[in-house]
């Protein structure tokens, strides 16, 4: 698995209406503004549901779509990495999702991302179907793999058929990555500790990585930032 990442597009922002509905749940405090309590559900989705805030889009590049119950990113360029993003705008947080490649070639990533400022400015934390996971980050549109510079293999990771569970702690100091259970990667956060939230796939020198997304949930971290 090589240690690049790849030229990063957006697809168009959820409507507004969404993002001013979200963005009660930022604080991550209770309607009297006391903090919630660790565990305590700040966002979640099943994808049953059409209008739950995530862009539908079928482009040259990539099509993102609701599809029986899940939510499906396939990309159709190489050398490409698509993120989708719900519009919140988050602290300290703990990102869980399945996810499940159901076309296209091994040589992929897909996972989790947090901190979104924009397009020049996020944490990523994927895997790959190959067997390797890895956490980097984008920060003035430079990209770079951190904890080492390079995605590092992982026997967490179930191979291609069977679905992942992927755990992302973005905290304060920290981000981490699980899979299945298994912590696989860790590094230090440099990142702005504010930001969306959301899933991305991406594509090396074979388009067609297709990757189906289920139970995305963001809560307060069990663990202290």
């Amino acid at each position: 698995m090589l240690a690049a990442m790849h030229t990063l597009r957006h697809p168009a922002a959820p409507l507004a209406a969404v993002h001013l509905l979200l963005a009660a749940l930022a604080a991550a405090c209770s309607p009297s503004g006391t903090p919630l309590p660790p565990g305590s559900v700040l966002f979640q989705d099943d994808f049953s549901r059409l209008s739950s805030g995530w862009p539908s889009q079928h482009t040259a590049e990539a099509i993102l779509e609701y599809r029986d119950g899940q939510y499906a990113v396939l990309v159709l360029a190489p050398d490409a990495s698509i993120w989708s993003t719900p519009g919140l705008d988050l602290g300290s947080v703990r990102l869980e999702v399945d996810a499940q490649q159901i076309g296209g070639p091994e040589d992929n990533l897909y996972g989790l991302i947090c901190r979104y400022q924009d397009d020049a400015n996020f944490v990523f934390l994927v895997v790959s179907s190959d067997g390797f996971a890895g956490i980097g980050e984008v920060r003035d549109g430079e990209r770079r793999i951190l904890g080492g510079g390079a995605m590092l293999p992982s026997d967490a990771i179930a191979p291609r058929g069977y679905a992942n569970h992927l755990t992302a702690e973005c905290l304060e100091e920290s981000l981490r990555l699980s899979v299945n259970g298994s912590l696989a990667a860790e590094a230090a956060a440099h990142a702005a500790p504010l930001g969306d939230v959301g899933v991305i796939v991406g594509s090396y020198a074979q388009a067609g990585v297709e990757i189906v997304f289920d139970s995305f949930s963001a809560r307060v971290p069990e663990t202290s930032p």
